[in-house]
């Protein structure tokens, strides 16, 4: 048996399922989940030895590679200074003013633990802030756990949410809409209908937790003028895609601005930072200035935010982000050359430093057209790219990342990988 085996075993007595989240169990691909026991630049090693070319990088944070020294270095000298205080330090403001001079629309930013907390706190101010209960979200787009936003699509077309999780009342989900991804043409139906009811609009501009889906640009354009028209808030979740598809997020990439943004992952870079922000005149009604109450222990924890803001000054550096896009690309490309030469219904993207893979025959563009992709041809995948020391997200249905260390031959690595596990599913 090896370690892996041994401790997911003991990990299986003390923790609901054997770990803290639950894509990592491997439920969905099965087999024994890798423990990690350290990780530098593109690769970790698990609990056996062996090692992996990384391509989930903690979902998003190691942006910059693991282990990075200058990252360890600054989280090094912040905690010899103290790991938690409960009062304020300058090192919030540094983060603070960083978000707001990368992401223009921000005018004023609250910092935060998770992106869970992040959504949900901004929610929360969106509906104080307008008055209104009703909030919109799309099928196959992921918000964290709050139970207002652990809501799938009714049983028809515009109807109000039902709960995807035991736990949730239906008094809760009823304040949650669910439409399509990509459908401008429902948006438009329903705030000609229910406009002056809706407290906000929430999105993933970039999709990442249905694989990688981006939206389109009347999709986003449609929701931005019915939102301004109706007085609602429009707020993009760049959780995955703030400063990963690119240094303004994909706003910047779309050229819409968002009145407000939920951030995460590699603000903290790789410890537990998010933040939501927007209009100076939204975040004002924040406590203690406002009614909408909000507040945590350990937000704008002193050793997080330095590795946030180390993470935050290195990719600035010029071409870090062509650098890391060329690099994206190439593995996409060669994935799909690799497919071809197989014959397997394959294709791929890559938005940035987020890519996704579809073992489908075109891309998919929203979360229907994304279930029809062949989830058990992805899972023998997997496995096989696994073995071959190539660690992919453990789901067909999430998103992938490369880092500023995966160089040439790390993707070459894996292209010869991907043959090989190719060849085996047609074996």
């Amino acid at each position: 048996m090896s370690h892996n085996d041994t401790l997911f075993a003991r990990a299986q007595r003390s923790t609901p399922g054997g770990v803290n989240s639950p894509v990592r169990a491997f439920r969905s691909v099965g087999g024994t989940p890798r423990f990690v026991a350290r990780a530098k630049g593109a690769h970790f090693w698990d609990a056996d030895g062996k090692r992996y070319i990384d391509y989930i990088g903690s979902w998003g944070p190691a942006i910059v590679g693991h282990a990075h020294p200058e990252v360890i270095g600054a989280v090094q000298a912040a905690a010899a200074n103290g790991l938690s205080f409960g009062a304020p330090t300058e090192g919030e403001i540094l983060m603070a003013e960083e978000i707001c001079k990368l992401v223009p629309s921000i005018e004023q930013v609250r910092l935060v633990s998770s992106g869970t907390e992040a959504a949900m706190s901004a929610l929360r101010l969106a509906r104080g802030a307008t008055g209104r209960d009703l909030v919109i979200k799309f099928e196959g787009c992921y918000h964290g756990h709050a139970d207002s936003m652990l809501v799938k699509a009714g049983s028809g077309l515009l109807t109000f949410g039902n709960p995807t999780s035991s736990g949730v009342p239906a008094d809760f989900a009823k304040h949650t809409m669910v439409l399509d991804y990509n459908d401008p043409a429902q948006l438009d139906e329903v705030f000609g209908r229910m406009g002056d009811q809706i407290a906000a609009v929430i999105v993933e501009p970039v999709a990442g937790n249905m694989n990688l889906l981006r939206a389109t640009p009347e999709f986003l354009q449609t929701m931005r003028r019915l939102c301004t028209k109706h007085g609602a808030v429009l707020m993009f979740d760049e959780v995955m895609s703030g400063f990963r598809v690119a240094l303004g997020g994909a706003q910047s990439l779309y050229g819409i601005v968002p009145d407000m943004t939920v951030l995460g992952k590699v603000i903290g870079g790789g410890l537990p930072v998010a933040a939501f922000g927007g209009r100076a005149d939204l975040m004002q009604k924040l406590a203690p200035l406002g009614p909408v109450y909000q507040a945590g222990t350990l937000s704008g924890n002193p050793v997080a935010v330095a590795a946030g803001m180390s993470t935050l000054k290195i990719i600035q550096r010029p071409d870090f982000y062509e650098r890391l896009g060329t690099q994206t690309t190439k593995l996409v490309d060669g994935l799909s050359a690799a497919a071809r030469e197989a014959g397997e219904a394959f294709c791929a993207d890559a938005v940035g430093g987020m890519f996704g893979i579809y073992f489908a025959g075109t891309l998919p563009g929203n979360y229907a057209e994304m279930m029809k992709c062949d989830k058990e041809r992805f899972n023998r995948f997997f496995h096989a790219m696994l073995d071959a020391g190539v660690y992919l997200a453990p789901s067909a249905f999430e998103a992938g990342f490369v880092s500023a260390m995966h160089d040439d031959a790390v993707i070459d690595e894996t292209v010869a990988a991907a043959r090989g596990a190719f060849a085996q599913l047609n074996a």
